[in-house]
């Protein structure tokens, strides 16, 4: 018996017709499940624990309001704790005008379910809160929350 050996064997072309569909797939999923960070920190928050939370509905009609210390990299000759709008240090006038910005940009349905965030370090001295809340009172901002975790039982 003989066997015929074939010395050249070919390989079977690959077809490259589908790969801009993959392609196009793996691109959305990557945008649909990426979080992109809004603002980038340039203070110190640790987050402090509470008792009785709740949490809130609907995300895209909330203002965040970051209190704390800068961090090292960003730090200035005092390290006073400072207030951070968006991507920049903020006096309380600027925060009064930062929110009522936002107010403006806001469509009438996200305007009744607008609320302002504060997340400050859990080292903040409640005399900084005080003076944000009170600015928040001259920008007739109705509803504010101060975020936090839920403390653990121990």
């Amino acid at each position: 018996m003989t066997f015929i050996r074939r010395t050249k064997r070919d390989v079977p072309s690959l077809t490259t017709a589908t790969l801009p569909d993959l392609i196009f797939v793996v691109l959305f999923f990557f945008m649909a499940v990426t979080h992109m960070r809004e603002v980038t920190l340039k203070v110190r928050y640790r987050v402090p624990e509470g008792t009785e939370l709740t949490k809130l509905t609907k995300k895209s009609a909330v203002t965040y309001i970051y209190i704390g210390k800068p961090i090292e990299n960003v730090q200035s000759a005092n390290a006073e704790t400072r207030i951070q709008v968006n991507d920049k240090f903020a006096d309380l006038p600027m925060v009064v005008d930062y929110v009522t910005e936002e107010r403006d940009r806001m469509t009438p349905e996200d305007l009744q379910m607008m609320s302002v965030s504060v997340k400050a370090d859990r080292d903040t001295e409640m005399g900084i809160i005080s003076d944000v809340k009170q600015a928040l009172m001259q920008a007739n901002v109705v509803r504010v929350n101060f975020s936090a975790l839920q403390k653990s039982e121990k």
